[in-house]
C-alpha cells in the first residue's frame, strides 16, 4: 500500500506526507468536520482509511487534525443515511464502528492528535492518540450519546473510563460534561495546551522529531504503548455497539 493508492479515495479526508509524517485532515465538504452516518461520512471512511494507513510502510508517524476552529463539534444536518429501516442502518453502523476504533489502534506507528478546537463528538479519536496537543479553546465531551438518548457503547465506555477512572468516567458520559483543554491537561488526557495558531506547528515539530528514529523502533514502541488499550477495546467494543443498536432498533 502506497500513499498514492489512498490519497484520493476519501471524500472527508485530506492526506499529505513529508519526511515520513503523514498528516490526515478531517473535513466535511471542505469545511469544518461534522459527524454523519452516510456511506461518505467520517464514520464510514475513517475505519477504512486507518486500515490503509496501517498498511503503508512509508508512514513513520501519523498526525490527525481537523479543519477550522473545531475538531468535531456537531452532527451533519445536511445528510441522511441511505437505508430506509433501522436494522439495516445498524448493521452498517456496527461494522463501521468496530473498524473505526480497532483500525485506529491497529496503526503500527505513533499517532499525534492536533486538536484544533472542541471535540464533542467521537472525541476518543483524539484522546486515543499517543500524543495529544490541544488548542486552548478546545473542549472534550460526549454529547452524541446519553444527552441524545443513546447508549454510550461504541467504544467511548472503554476509552473514558480508562482515562478518567470509573467514577469520573461514568459521570462524564452520563452528564455530557465538557472538560476544558486546561483541565484535560491536568487530568493527564492532553499533553500540551497552546494557542490555536500554534497547535499544528507544535504537533508537526513533535512528529518530525519522532520520525528521525528508525521505523522498527517506532513500530515496536507503539506496540508496547497501546497493548492494554487494544485488549480493552476487543473486550468491550462489539458488545457495547450491539447494546447501543438494540436500544435504537427496539
Amino acid at each position: 500500500m502506497q500513499l498514492s493508492d489512498y490519497a484520493g479515495r476519501y471524500e472527508s479526508l485530506r492526506f499529505s506526507r513529508e519526511g515520513g509524517v503523514l498528516e490526515v485532515t478531517m473535513h466535511t465538504r471542505g469545511g469544518e468536520a461534522v459527524w454523519g452516518i452516510t456511506e461518505q461520512s467520517l464514520h464510514a471512511e475513517l475505519g477504512f482509511a486507518f486500515a490503509d494507513i496501517a498498511r503503508d510502510i512509508d508512514n513513520k508517524v501519523v498526525l490527525l487534525t481537523g479543519t477550522g476552529a473545531n475538531f468535531i463539534a456537531a452532527m451533519d444536518a445536511e445528510t441522511r443515511p441511505p437505508e430506509t429501516d433501522a436494522p439495516a442502518i445498524w448493521r452498517r453502523i456496527f461494522r463501521e464502528g468496530v473498524a473505526l476504533l480497532e483500525n485506529l489502534l491497529a496503526i503500527p506507528v505513533p499517532v499525534i492528535a492536533a486538536v484544533n478546537g472542541p471535540a464533542l463528538i467521537h472525541a476518543e479519536l483524539a484522546v486515543l492518540s499517543d500524543i495529544v496537543i490541544a488548542a486552548d479553546h478546545a473542549e472534550f465531551a460526549d454529547v452524541a450519546h446519553v444527552p441524545g438518548g443513546v447508549v454510550p457503547g461504541d467504544g467511548v465506555q472503554a476509552v473514558w473510563l480508562a482515562l478518567l477512572g470509573p467514577n469520573r468516567g461514568r459521570y462524564f458520559l452520563l452528564t455530557g460534561e465538557r472538560i476544558s483543554a486546561i483541565e484535560a491537561k491536568q487530568l493527564g488526557i492532553v499533553g500540551e495546551v497552546l494557542p490555536a495558531a500554534d497547535v499544528l506547528r507544535r504537533a508537526r515539530e513533535l512528529a518530525h522529531g519522532l520520525a528521525k528514529n528508525s521505523s522498527e523502533m517506532l513500530r515496536h514502541t507503539r506496540r508496547v504503548l497501546i497493548r492494554s488499550l487494544r485488549h480493552r477495546m476487543r473486550d468491550e467494543l462489539e458488545l457495547g455497539l450491539a447494546v447501543e443498536a438494540l436500544c435504537q432498533v427496539g
